[in-house]
């Protein structure tokens, strides 16, 4: 059990910290409104993650005591997946840009915007039914707890890198803008991440 969280912890750190959607939005929302609105888009984002973990839950929870061939079947296509991600970073563009003309809102609408981001966002719960399955420590247990734990775990440690990227937004945006090779640098960590977890949930 330890060594799966502490996998799971470790996997799940490197995507956070890797440049993203989520927290591409969140740096640039620091820089421009300031760090406390940061903090209240992390919070939204992360907040949005407890709908996502309930469906995962209780829905693979299902298939899980329904049949174990069908739970292999949602691994195996949860690794399909994550390669495919891979390979859709590969493609992409190495450079991270910061949207400089964002515009200025109140710390309550950009918690409740970052809530609506993560909530309409289906491929978040893709990623959790790809991601979460492969860290269950015991699949004959119960599951939903398990879930529940993964889930509270993730949130935790996104919402305390998402805040420390919040906190420190002017040197990291400053850093990111005079360096040209770190889009590269996270570019490959993300594809490796993606492969790694893949391979990870295989075996």
């Amino acid at each position: 059990m330890i060594e799966t969280i502490i996998a799971f912890l470790g996997a799940s750190a490197l995507l956070a910290f890797s440049p993203g959607p989520d927290n591409i939005y969140v740096l640039t929302q620091s820089v421009v409104n300031g760090r406390r609105s940061g903090i209240a888009t992390t919070a939204g984002l992360i907040s949005g993650c407890i709908v996502h973990t309930t469906l995962v839950a209780f829905g693979i929870s299902a298939l899980i005591a329904a049949s174990p061939k069908l739970f292999l079947i949602i691994k195996i296509t949860g690794a399909i997946y994550l390669f495919y991600l891979a390979f859709q970073v590969y493609k992409s563009d190495a450079s991270v840009s910061l949207t400089d003309g964002a515009p200025k809102k109140d710390s309550m609408s950009l918690f409740k915007q970052g809530v609506l981001m993560n909530l309409l966002n289906p491929k978040v719960t893709i990623f959790f039914l790809a991601f979460f399955p492969g860290f269950l420590w015991d699949p004959n247990g119960n599951t939903v707890y398990q879930f529940y734990i993964l889930g509270l775990l993730f949130m935790i440690q996104s919402f305390i890198i998402f805040s420390s990227i919040a906190l420190l937004a002017g040197s990291i945006s400053s850093y990111l803008r005079s360096n040209e090779q770190i889009g590269y640098i996270f570019k490959w960590l993300q594809i490796i991440v993606f492969i790694g977890i893949a391979i990870f949930i295989l075996l």
